[in-house]
Formats: C-alpha cells, structure tokens, sequence
C-alpha cells in the first residue's frame, strides 16, 4: 500500500524540502514520520527525537546533516507531535507501556522499506529518543552505528525526590490519576512556559527563538509537562535498562556539562561499559546539544558525520 501524505510545516522547519507521511502502528495507533532526502548520499540518519518533540524541530538538523552528506528521517512518537494522543487532556505526555514505543519503530523501519533509503542506516536519539533508541538496538534495530545525545538513560532528579516520585507515580496508576501531570511540570510546553533566560535547553537564543516559533505557529504540535503514569514506565524502563548489556555496535554519545534534564550518572556508568562506545563531553552544553551555541552545533553535527562515515 502506499505511503499516504502528512503534513508538513516547512515554514517553521527551515530545513531543506521535506516528505512526511501518516503510518499505523500494529495496535492502530497513527504516527507521523518525515524523509529528508539527500543526492548521493553517505547514507540516512534515524533520529528518534525526545519526549514533548515533532518532526518540524528537526529541520535545522537535517540541514546540518544534509550539508555533512546524510539524509535523514525523524519520527512523532505516539502521544506527541501530530501522531495520535492517547488521553485526556492531549497536551499531557502520556503512553500506556514504554514497551509500546517499539511498535512504533517497528512501523517506521516497515513503512521505510517503501522509500529508496540511502544506505547504510545509522541511529541518533536525543533524550527520551536516546532511552527508545537503546532497546530497539537490543532488539537488533539495523544500523550500522549510533550516536546519542544527552540519553535518557536516567531521569533527572534529587536523591530526596526521587522515592517520591516512585511512589506518587505508582500509586497514580490503580488510583485512577496517571493522565495528571507530574508535580512541578507546567501545562503549557516548556519553550512557552520559560523564558531564555534560566531556561535548561540551550543556551543559544536564536535557536530558542526558532523552538517558540514553531510552538506559537502550530500549537497543535506542542505537548506539555509528563503525566504521573508516564513517569512510572519511563522509571521502569530506566532501570530495566540499567540491567542489560551495551549492544555490540560503535556508540557516540555527547553530554553537556550544564545537563540538568536527564540524569548524567546513568550516562557515564553506561559509556563506562560500552566496549565499542566514546562520550564526547560538550563544554557548557545544556539539553540540547543540537541546539546549542554555533561553535558546538558545528562539533556535534562534524563529529557525528565523521563517526558515521567510519562505520559502513
């Protein structure tokens, strides 16, 4: 069956010309998936955004990679972005089971066997992407190498807060309340919520400018803070993740040093026992790594190109 067309907001994507495409995960649950194409390209990046994100964020990026040689395809995860929302009110980040992502990368590697992808393939997760991306590789996802950048391998947290959190977000669940949002999240998306200044993302005001514009011209694609029943699986899958293996595949990771969204520890004790795998540390780096400062938008952007190249 063909793929059938999406929309796109290239307006605030400015990135090079885009396709997008509605695909249907096994459970009927609709995504959003978009394919960058490139000429001759060295091959196609995978970008698996994090959580509260949507294709349109990532034209810049695509920009980036297309200027490096790469195409590249990026996914709405269920919840988020124009793919379907599951609960009540929408602007709450919510999935059912973390297990469930899978499906929906499952449904992007099918539906991509229907565009002529230029090989070979290679993963880049950002944050929440980075935590989906590393089970689909432990699921044997067919990339050749994967870079990540500020995984969400832990969530981030005070040592006194975090029993709470467990136990709030537990009992969320057979008490009727996990579409509630967590404390202290906002029901307006951060970029909205907060101002540039003190914000934890970027600290590039361009690139913090580029994220509102895109959130105050489509507001449909915005999502705010996690609801309680998603904190509870996205806790279980962290620590069910900290149990296995790093897969046997070169890894790359970049990590700012002013990281204050994910938790840093569980990425160095990771890379730590990642045989095969390289933690490039980002001198006053935030969240987003891709997003930063354009002397460390061009090293992350250089270094994963160069990586990727190496592994065919």
């Amino acid at each position: 069956m063909p793929l059938q067309s999406a929309p796109y907001h290239h307006d605030v994507a400015e990135g090079p010309e885009a396709s997008a495409y509605w695909i249907t995960a096994d459970d009927g649950v609709r995504l959003r998936f978009a394919f960058w194409p490139k000429e001759a390209a060295k091959g196609t990046v995978l970008l698996f955004p994090g959580r509260t994100e949507y294709i349109e964020k990532y034209g810049r990026a695509a920009q980036d990679f297309a200027a490096r040689g790469f195409a590249m395809v990026a996914i709405d995860w269920r919840g988020q972005g124009l793919a379907d929302r599951l609960v009540k009110p929408d602007y709450a980040g919510y999935v059912t089971n973390f297990a469930d992502y899978q499906r929906d990368v499952a449904a992007v590697m099918a539906a991509l066997q229907d565009l002529d992808l230029p090989k070979p393939l290679y993963l880049l997760g950002h944050s929440m992407g980075g935590c989906i991306g590393l089970r689909a590789l432990m699921g044997d996802l067919p990339v050749a190498a994967v870079a990540f950048s500020a995984p969400m391998w832990g969530i981030g947290m005070s040592t006194a807060l975090r029993p709470a959190a467990w136990v709030l977000s537990s009992l969320s669940i057979p008490l009727g309340f996990g579409t509630k949002l967590a404390p202290g999240t906002s029901a307006t998306t951060y970029v909205l919520d907060q101002n540039f200044e003190g914000n934890d993302l970027t600290k590039d005001a361009d690139m913090y400018a580029y994220m509102q514009r895109q959130m105050r011209s489509y507001p449909a694609l915005s999502l705010a803070g996690p609801s309680l029943h998603w904190l509870n699986v996205a806790l279980k899958e962290c620590r069910e993740l900290r149990t296995q293996a790093s897969p046997d595949i070169p890894c790359l990771t970049f990590l700012g040093t002013d990281e204050a969204i994910v938790d840093t520890q569980d990425i160095h004790d990771r890379m730590a026992r990642w045989p095969n795998g390289t933690l490039d540390m980002i001198a006053n780096g935030e969240h987003e790594v891709m997003m930063e400062v354009p002397q460390t938008r061009r090293h992350v952007f250089d270094a994963a190109a160069e990586f990727f190249a190496s592994h065919t």
